[in-house]
């Protein structure tokens, strides 16, 4: 490890002025942080869901204190800048939004992203108004730290669904600009139409796209004027779907074919020595 916080920090902030158009995949652990290093990505991001999964919990089932230690972690693992997948905050309370968001500064994160989405199944979206306050208090949180971490204001419209549609995710976005973001996310657009016109409103700030199997490809993306691409739990998931094949061959037909693509044991003991000791 040669790079300081200060270091990734700047690094991450550089990338999202461009020029062009970065992937940034979402490791769920330490390892798969250490190994997508290994691959010549410039940035790193946390999945709540891959992280709760996991922990064995539901995607929002993590704690605060949980996840701000899985943010810890990764982030110390690599020299790449991490983005925090920080839900809202952890908190409904504009308070204690604040001291969340300081929290997670002080993980060393280059960035984090606060959205709309409450996880209250009986008011699962911030009203207009609450989530754009909510948006100026992750600005003034970070400013008050004094470090140089990028906010990403997100949308979650279309990854849960919400009356409005695109318009109304428009809306949000741009006064999620207004209030201060440095970049923008509007998780689960498909339509290409769609993704040019988040692009649009964000104006000269970043949009981050997250990535759908059948999805745009890379050379799409960057053509409609996004800077930043990340993949969600999609790399977690499809782990998760081999191991839960094996497993399930295993128990039901007693057979053990499925580990014949596994991964090498010399190439991850290689891919990890020196580490721990």
């Amino acid at each position: 490890m040669t790079a300081t916080i200060e270091d990734k920090r700047a690094h991450f902030a550089e990338l999202h002025r461009g020029p062009g158009c970065f992937i940034m995949p979402n490791p769920w652990d330490i390892g798969s942080a250490i190994y997508l290093s290994t691959l010549g990505f410039k940035a790193l991001a946390t999945t709540s869901r891959g992280a709760a999964f996991s922990a064995g919990r539901p995607d929002g089932g993590l704690k605060r204190d949980e996840a701000l230690a899985h943010i810890k972690a990764l982030v110390a693992a690599t020299d790449l800048p991490f983005n925090a997948d920080f839900e809202n905050g952890f908190a409904d309370n504009r308070d204690q939004l604040a001291e969340s968001v300081r929290l997670c500064v002080e993980t060393g994160v280059a960035g984090l992203s606060i959205e709309d989405y409450s996880g209250d199944p009986a008011k699962p979206f911030y009203d207009f108004d609450e989530a754009v306050a909510r948006v100026k208090t992750a600005r003034a949180a970070i400013d008050a730290t004094g470090a140089k971490v990028v906010l990403t204001a997100r949308s979650e419209i279309f990854l849960h669904g919400y009356e409005g549609g695109l318009p109304e995710a428009l809306r949000r976005l741009a006064a999620f600009a207004e209030a201060g973001a440095d970049a923008l996310y509007a998780p689960g657009l498909r339509k290409a139409e769609d993704v040019a016109e988040v692009v649009r409103v964000a104006g000269k700030l970043p949009v981050n796209y997250l990535a759908f199997t059948p999805a745009l490809t890379f050379k799409q993306i960057e053509d409609l004027g996004v800077r930043r691409i990340s993949v969600g739990a999609a790399l977690a998931r499809v782990a998760w779907e081999a191991f839960m094949r094996a497993a399930k061959e295993i128990a039901e037909k007693g057979v053990f074919d499925a580990f014949a693509p596994g991964g090498s044991f010399g190439e991850l003991q290689k891919l990890f020595a020196g580490r721990g000791r």
